[in-house]
């Protein structure tokens, strides 16, 4: 299609678009889309994120009344133009899965009314029966508040009195004297929020555990490295640098953060936790938190708590017999010498991405025997696969990574999760296809659903719904299986003194068992941490998607006042960050 054409058929449904947008008229807007259209929306016409599917619910999200007004006519967006200097300017495109859907895309920008703010968003257009285009997909995301923008100080200007050294110390005065926003954990998540805060102006403390920044990646097992690429696990405002390897060692890892957090001016403090179960006040809308810092404890009254806690403490199962194995037995949270090992058997129990680095690492040093024992189906993916598909760009990587995560996020989940089940998983599966059966024949079971018989969501599904629990980002492991110097073993029924007893009869005897058996929930680390008092008021599930397809209580209000909970992956934080941004700022000037 040429390019006069994709400006043409974007340009006249955009104006359309905005003729019912601005005249409130819900019945018109509603009917740009197909009738089984998406509509995903982000903070532009609700405090919440909210995707809706179909007509009929599209039209009633926007016919709710807020201050008298329908909800459409109420945030009244308009001002939309066309996004014509991006690289999401209008294009065509094609979705994975079988039913072949083609159509044209792009961005657009707008403003809205109620609350006063910036706007973008991204449609994709397709012709229904009749020839017209209609909108398969809508996304609208708030950009940022009128007045409020984040900040872009130089560092020069004329009058000033202070060095940057004395500015900067006077800043982290300022938070620790009173921090608006107390983040709880200083990983990637953590210090993404901090510094997008940071940048809208709002005070934010940082309290980590350990006792240097990035100890929670460097303290863990010795060749864990990035599954993602580089560039798409970038820290937000500051890009690694061009010459790191593409995927980042967590060594290297661990220092850029430590350098992040230094380059980022990030009040932090170390060594330091929370030692009592904070109390929220209602009337005065703070919270009460005692924090250990170093040797002291001091009490401190932020408005707003943000968990950046990442994984939980590890999941450690029990079996009968555990107590009377003989050799050594520790989680895969602990593991960090193999070479102590070498000539030894080893036992690792799970089959995920740990697993898989722990296995390839006993054989690296020389362990005399190394069996992996599943104990579910696993979803594997090569490298090579995922970087065709999961992780593949639609533009150059050299693309504002603020384009990246806008148009990643423009697609709606469960539609995604949709074309996934339709054929986007077996495109995936026909990359790994020799992978695949080498691990059958090697008796290893492979599945890319989440239950049986739910349908094929594969990496992206266990990614959304299980933090990617489940799932093998093969990088080595699948070849050691399918060769045999990885032996496979499942159906554990007990332990005895000198191993692993399965449900067919047979042994396993081990001088080491490492259990990469994940870590305990978001809930359980949060139960833990506040206490039964705010823990019985929140939902029950932090991450996985709700019946709209939006990451449940993840950078959107956690049904408790003030609590907010920062995890995922490092696109999501980058994104989301700007988010739960913008949701404290509206609360901190009245506007929410």
């Amino acid at each position: 299609m040429a390019s006069n054409d994709l400006h043409a058929i974007s340009t006249n449904w955009l104006k359309s678009l905005e003729v019912a947008s601005s005249t409130g008229d819900t019945a018109s807007f509603v009917s740009h889309f197909l009738t089984d259209g998406w509509f995903r929306d982000l903070l532009c016409f609700s405090w919440q994120f909210r995707t809706l599917s179909g007509q009929g619910k599209i039209r009633g999200f926007l016919s709710e009344v807020v201050e008298g007004k329908s909800r459409l006519e109420y945030s009244g967006p308009r001002d939309f133009r066309l996004d014509d200097h991006t690289v999401n300017a209008p294009s065509p495109f094609k979705l994975p899965g079988l039913q072949g859907i083609e159509g044209v895309q792009g961005a657009f920008t707008f403003s809205i009314i109620n609350p006063a703010a910036y706007g973008r968003g991204f449609f994709r257009l397709v012709q229904d029966v009749d020839g017209t285009w209609k909108a398969l997909t809508l996304f609208t995301n708030m950009q940022d508040l009128v007045g409020h923008e984040e900040s872009s100080a130089d560092g020069l200007y004329e009058g000033r009195k202070m060095t940057w050294e004395e500015n900067v110390d006077a800043k982290f005065r300022a938070i620790e004297a009173d921090p608006t926003a107390l983040i709880v954990g200083g990983g990637q998540s953590g210090l993404m929020c901090a510094a997008r805060l940071g940048k809208l102006g709002i005070r934010a403390l940082v309290i980590e555990k350990n006792a240097r920044v990035g100890d929670s990646w460097r303290q863990r097992y010795p060749n864990l490295t990035l599954r993602g690429p580089a560039y798409q696990s970038s820290m937000l405002y500051s890009p690694y640098p061009t010459n790191f390897p593409k995927f980042i060692p967590k060594g290297k890892l661990a220092n850029f953060l430590e350098s992040y957090a230094v380059n980022q001016e990030l009040c932090i403090w170390l060594s330091s936790t929370v030692a009592l179960g904070p109390v929220y006040d209602s009337v005065s809308a703070r919270w009460t938190v005692e924090v250990q810092h170093g040797n002291r404890k001091i009490t401190l009254n932020p408005k707003h708590l943000v968990l950046a806690t990442g994984s939980g403490r590890p999941h450690i199962p029990t079996w009968d017999g555990m107590d009377d194995f003989q050799g050594a037995l520790y989680h895969s949270d602990f593991h960090r010498d193999a070479e102590q090992f070498r000539g030894k058997r080893v036992a690792v129990v799970g089959a995920g991405n740990a697993s898989a680095d722990i296995c390839q690492d006993f054989v690296a040093h020389g362990a005399a025997e190394v069996t992996i024992i599943q104990r579910s189906a696993t979803c594997v993916v090569s490298s090579t696969a995922a970087a065709k598909s999961h992780f593949k760009l639609p533009f150059s990587d050299n693309t504002p990574l603020e384009e990246l995560d806008f148009y990643i996020n423009t697609m709606p989940r469960a539609f995604l999760l949709q074309l996934m089940k339709s054929g986007g998983t077996q495109h995936s599966k026909m990359l790994d296809k020799e992978l695949h059966e080498g691990l059958r024949k090697a008796g290893f079971n492979l599945t890319w659903e989440l239950s049986p018989g739910s349908g094929e969501v594969g990496h992206e599904g266990f990614l959304l719904e299980r933090s990617s629990s489940g799932t093998m980002l093969d990088v080595g492991c699948g070849q050691l299986i399918i060769e045999g110097k990885v032996k496979q073993g499942q159906g554990i029924t007990h332990f005895d003194k000198e191993g692993i007893m399965f449900k067919d009869g047979s042994k396993l005897s081990a001088d080491v068992i490492v259990l990469a058996t994940g870590n305990e929930s978001v809930m359980k680390t949060v139960g833990a941490l506040l206490g039964e008092e705010v823990t019985e008021r929140l939902p029950p599930k932090v991450w996985g998607l709700d019946a709209e397809g939006e990451l449940n209580q993840t950078y959107r209000p956690s049904g408790h006042p003030g609590l907010w909970f920062a995890i995922g992956p490092f696109g999501i934080a980058r994104f989301f960050s700007k988010h739960l941004g913008l949701q404290i700022l509206a609360q901190e000037v009245g506007i929410a």
